[in-house]
C-alpha cells in the first residue's frame, strides 16, 4: 500500500477518491491545508502529493518535497500554471488530468451568461423581498447573436456544441484550429471586433496572461457580455472594470479571477476583503462572481478521482504514463 499526501482536501473532493483508491493500492492522507513552502513538510513519508489548483508548488515547495521523499505531485486538475515545471524537471514527476468533464465547464459558462442576460440573480434576490417588479429585467434573444470562443479545446467544442445548440453564430479564436461545420475560425482582433458574448476556454501561458486587456477590450463592440471559466490572469480585472464602468462591456461572468488563491474554495466571510478589485467586481449588478466551481459535478469529480488515481499507479509500477506534463512538452 502506498502513501499518498493529499492537500487541500474538500469533502466532495473525499466522496471519489475514498470510493476507489482501495483498487490502485492507495492510502491517502488527507489535509485541509493548502501545499505550499510551509506546509510540504507534512508530506514525509508519502511517495506522491495529490494538489490542487490553489496550491503553490514553486521552488522552494519543490525542494522541500523532495528532501521529505517525494517523487511526484499529481495534480487534480488540467491546468499546471502554478507549478514551476522548469524546476521540477529532474526533480519531481508532474502529473495532471487533462480532461474530466468538458460538459460540465461549458454548462456553467453558459449558465453564467443566461443568468446575467436575463438577471436571473437580480430577480431572485428581488423577489425574496416580495418585489415583483421587472423593471431593469430586460434581457435578449441568443439566438442569432455571435457567440466568439476563444481557445477550442474539449471544453471549447462543448460550448461551442451549447452555443449552436441555441441558434447562435459561432466564431473561434485558436492556434491550432478544428475545422467542423458551423464554426468560423478567426483573429483574436476580428473575433473581439465581431462578437457580442467572448467566452474564454483556454489555458494560461505567457502569451496568454491578459489576453483580455485594454486593447482587446477597446476593440470590442459596446455592449459586449464576457465570460471566463478558465484561469483568471486571462483577464486584466482592473481593465476589465474601466470597459464596464464605460459600458463597453455589458457584464461579466467569471468563475475565476486573478488573485483567487487568497479567497477561493474558502470560507472568508468574516474576514474584511482587502482586494479592492475583487470587491468591485461583487460590487456591480452586472458582474456574476462565482467560485471556480466550473468543474463541480459528480461525473467531473468521479473523472478526476479515477485519472488522478491511475496516474499515481502507473508512477508507483513504473509504467508509461500518458498525462505526465514537463517543462520541455508543455505550453508555458
Amino acid at each position: 500500500m502506498e502513501t499518498v499526501a493529499f492537500f487541500d482536501a474538500k469533502p466532495y473532493d473525499k466522496l471519489w477518491f475514498d470510493q476507489l483508491k482501495q483498487q490502485h493500492g492507495i492510502e491517502l492522507k488527507y489535509y485541509e491545508n493548502r501545499l505550499n513552502r510551509d506546509t510540504a513538510v507534512m508530506a514525509g513519508g508519502a511517495r506522491a502529493v495529490v494538489a490542487f489548483v490553489a496550491d503553490k508548488i514553486d521552488a522552494p515547495t519543490i525542494d522541500m518535497l523532495v528532501n521529505v521523499g517525494v517523487e511526484a505531485v499529481a495534480l487534480r486538475s488540467s491546468g499546471y500554471n502554478h507549478v514551476d515545471l522548469k524546476y521540477a524537471d529532474g526533480k519531481l514527476r508532474i502529473f495532471r488530468v487533462p480532461a474530466y468533464s468538458p460538459n460540465a465547464v461549458a454548462e456553467h459558462a453558459m449558465a453564467l451568461l443566461l443568468c446575467l442576460n436575463r438577471k436571473i440573480h437580480r430577480a431572485y434576490n428581488r423577489v425574496r423581498e416580495y418585489n415583483f417588479n421587472l423593471k431593469g429585467l430586460v434581457g435578449f434573444d441568443l439566438k442569432g447573436k455571435t457567440a466568439g470562443v476563444v481557445g477550442a479545446g474539449k471544453i471549447g467544442q462543448a460550448f461551442i456544441d451549447i452555443c449552436l445548440g441555441f441558434g447562435m453564430k459561432v466564431l473561434a479564436y485558436d492556434p491550432e484550429p478544428i475545422r467542423r461545420v458551423g464554426v468560423e475560425y478567426v483573429s483574436l482582433h476580428d473575433l473581439c471586433r465581431q462578437s457580442n458574448i467572448i467566452s474564454l476556454h483556454c489555458p494560461l501561458t505567457k502569451d496568454s496572461h491578459h489576453i483580455i486587456g485594454r486593447d482587446t477590450l477597446r476593440m470590442m463592440s459596446e455592449g459586449v457580455v464576457i465570460l471566463n471559466t478558465s484561469r483568471g490572469a486571462l483577464i486584466d480585472s482592473e481593465a476589465l472594470l474601466d470597459a464596464i464602468k464605460t459600458g463597453r462591456v455589458a457584464a461579466a461572468g467569471l468563475d475565476v479571477y486573478e488573485e483567487e488563491s487568497d479567497f477561493f474554495y474558502e470560507d472568508v466571510s468574516g474576514d474584511v476583503i482587502q482586494d479592492d478589485k475583487l470587491k468591485l467586481l461583487l460590487a456591480t449588478p452586472n458582474v456574476l462572481v462565482t467560485s471556480h466551481q466550473g468543474f463541480l459535478t459528480e461525473e467531473a469529480l468521479r473523472e478526476i478521482a479515477k485519472t488522478t488515481l491511475q496516474n499515481l499507479s502507473d508512477h508507483f509500477a513504473g509504467r508509461p504514463a500518458e498525462n505526465e506534463v514537463s517543462y520541455m512538452t508543455a505550453s508555458v
